[in-house]
């Protein structure tokens, strides 16, 4: 997945470091990422969710906030006031390349920002949260213990992840005074909630609330047995493709013209992760599928394999032969179900003499219908002429070309 690793000046004018995953095709919309808090922009979920989301056209924008990973400025002088500021601002760095946000997703107190920084970004048609919290007061229960010292002493050292922090008294005034009701009720943009019912940092009623206040259209989808962080691979991947449906039915993602020569325009293959073998399949801005191997073989089992993906192409281009012609001729066909099994067998090599293994395709087709012999065996026939099973028998030249990108992760 081509990549931008970009800095952009913050609320405070300091720079933010950003990471901007592109299609491998034409950027058909643009989604802005808010990570949780005192998190990154690299957690797991986000580069899942970007990594889908980019294979179906839409870029995506995920940053540091001021303090935080990468970026510059202290993280005791930030509030929750300036997150939003600095999704604003990260709203402004993509208009000003032509990119304006047409969809902004938040994780954890990023999904509140989010939620509060849709009013000044007037592009966007979507937004999404996950595990948000209702009140963005609600992240003090992380650092209760210090609230007193924080009280007293204007600041204090907190244990957050395993990580130090300084919280200061500002945050903490700031977070309690926020109130979302304002905001999600005149939100004026699609929303989806994504929320696990088991999510032991920021409790499921949450996201009842953000539902309950929002107007419509708006989404609820459970996130099962996920936490908080939706750290599992197969969280993040249940997350990325949801959203992916989602926001494809309120974000315009008409593709340009195909080009000459590929009626059918490009489908574009996009590796999920280098981790493993899970392949983004997108055809157009309406399908999209998964491609990887068995567990067996170091895959995640996600989707079919590339030969699996040959054999639904025979099967598929038969079954379709079969009934254009069927329904040209007025013959009784009600139904029609074809197997294939995909082996490799012993053959002579016609060139060279040496033994070698070819591939083999059985084709089982069942017919339904009154159909009688004569109508049985022309359509054995005409299923040899099926386009793709002469693709197949008669061979194809592949043109392999070596493509300049944009900065590889």
């Amino acid at each position: 997945m081509p990549a931008e690793h970009i800095t952009f000046p913050g609320h405070a004018g300091t720079p933010l470091a950003a990471r901007l995953d592109l299609p491998s095709g034409p950027v058909l919309a643009t989604a802005l990422f808010a990570h949780c808090f005192t998190c990154s922009k690299d957690i797991p979920a986000a580069r899942r969710i970007a990594a889908r989301l980019a294979s179906m056209g839409i870029a995506v924008l995920r940053f540091d906030f001021t303090g935080l990973g990468h970026s510059e400025g202290e993280f005791s002088n930030t509030s929750f006031s300036s997150n939003v500021a600095d999704l604003n601002a990260a709203a402004q760095y993509l208009a000003s390349r032509g990119m304006a946000p047409d969809l902004l997703i938040g994780h954890s107190l990023g999904g509140a920002a989010v939620l509060r920084a849709r009013a000044g970004i007037p592009s966007v048609k979507g937004v999404v949260t996950l595990g948000a919290p209702f009140d963005p007061g609600h992240v003090a229960h992380n650092f209760e213990d210090a609230l007193p010292e924080i009280a007293a002493h204007g600041s204090a050292q907190v244990n957050l992840g395993g990580r130090p922090f300084t919280i200061s008294r500002e945050f903490v005034e700031d977070i309690q005074a926020e109130t979302l009701l304002p905001a999600i009720s005149e939100l004026h943009a699609a929303l989806l909630v994504l929320h696990a019912p088991q999510d032991a940092i920021v409790g499921i009623e949450n996201a009842a609330q953000i539902f309950t206040t929002a107007k419509h259209p708006k989404s609820f989808v459970t996130l099962d047995d996920a936490d908080h962080l939706i750290s599992r691979a197969q969280d993040a991947e249940y997350a990325a493709s949801v959203i992916a449906a989602w926001a494809g039915r309120y974000i315009d993602l008409a593709p340009p013209a195909p080009p000459p020569g590929a009626p059918e325009g490009v489908l574009r293959v996009t590796e999920s992760s280098p981790d493993g073998y899970l392949q983004d399949i997108q055809s157009g801005p309406d399908h999209h599928a998964y491609a990887d191997e068995p567990l067996a073989y170091g895959g995640s089992n996600l989707g079919m394999s590339p030969y699996g993906f040959v054999s639904a192409g025979l099967g598929a281009c038969t079954s379709m032969t079969l009934r254009m012609y069927a329904r040209r001729k007025g013959w009784p066909l009600l139904g029609i179900d074809v197997e294939i099994s995909h082996d490799k067998v012993h053959a002579q090599d016609a060139t060279t003499g040496n033994p070698s293994r070819i591939d083999q395709f059985t084709r089982k087709i069942y017919l339904q219908g009154d159909l009688s012999t004569d109508q049985r065996h022309r359509l054995l026939e005409i299923a040899d002429k099926c386009p793709v099973h002469r693709t197949l028998e008669h061979g194809a030249r592949v043109v392999t070309l070596l493509q300049d990108t944009a900065t590889q992760s």
